[in-house]
């Protein structure tokens, strides 16, 4: 269970808003409530925050604009709806005609986008479940799927929003940490059975590399080839023909049938 920390600032003049940058950093969620028309369009177009909480248990003097409302949606802030002071009824009817004049209004100027709603309950009485929400806020105009995201993903959405526009750079890049980067050893394992899977390893140095390559024989080009055929071409002519057997008989035979040498006298002498 993760406990937040939410600051409600009422804001009615425009004017002195000056320390409202260093309140926003320090709570979990940040958000304004307008009194004045002039107060709404400024947190609507320039003031940062999560969400624009309006009280709706009173009649209020202006109108939701509905350029003003979708400016403020653009910037990714959201519109909440307390329904807690309209369930009470404390004050005779009042606030509770309110509250739907004021909701029926802001969901037609939303179209239903960018709202969540809470009790802002001061009493377990006022509190109510999600399908009873839901059916209330059917009654207002807004839709049942509608009405679901703003009991539950557009509650979470604010949350996380928040965080990352006081943990990221401009609410966009954050950093995480992914854990401490692995030993050397590990990485050696790693890369072996990688290789072993592959089932050839791969020289690590250059040494190892070179022996490789004086090892293993060139390939012969085609032209060297075409030469090797022809010489074995001009042994295969040059060759007595017969086979072996009968080239030894006719070599034997001819020395057998020559004539026998004749000596003189003189030669003798």
């Amino acid at each position: 269970m993760t406990i937040l920390r939410r600051c409600t600032l009422q804001h009615a003049d425009p004017n002195q808003n000056y320390r409202l940058s260093t309140l926003s950093p320090i709570y979990d969620i940040f958000a304004l409530r307008p009194t004045t028309e002039k107060a709404l369009q400024q947190a609507c177009h320039s003031l940062e925050c999560d969400v624009i909480s309006l009280d709706f248990s009173i009649r209020h003097h202006f109108h939701f604009q509905i350029k003003t409302v979708k400016s403020a949606l653009d910037r990714g802030i959201k519109f909440e709806i307390c329904y807690g002071s309209g369930v009470l009824n404390a004050d005779g009817g009042s606030s509770r005609r309110n509250l739907i004049s004021n909701a029926t209004q802001l969901i037609r100027a939303t179209r239903g986008k960018g709202i969540i709603i809470s009790s802002e309950a001061k009493t377990a009485l006022a509190c109510r479940g999600p399908a009873d929400v839901i059916n209330l806020a059917a009654m207002w105009g807004l839709h049942q799927e509608r009405g679901a995201e703003a009991v539950g993903r557009e509650a979470r959405s604010v949350v996380v929003q928040s965080e990352m526009k006081r943990r990221s750079f401009r609410g966009v890049i954050d950093v995480i940490y992914g854990g401490e980067a692995p030993s050397e050893p590990v990485e050696l394992e790693k890369q072996d059975r990688r290789k072993q899977v592959k089932g050839k390893r791969k020289a690590e140095t250059l040494d190892e590399y070179a022996a490789v390559v004086e090892i293993t024989p060139k390939p012969a080009s085609k032209r060297e080839q075409k030469r090797q055929a022809k010489r074995a071409r001009q042994e295969t002519a040059k060759a007595p023909e017969g086979t072996p057997c009968e080239i030894l008989a006719n070599a034997t035979g001819s020395h057998e049938n020559a004539p026998p040498e004749t000596f003189t006298d003189g030669d003798a002498g």
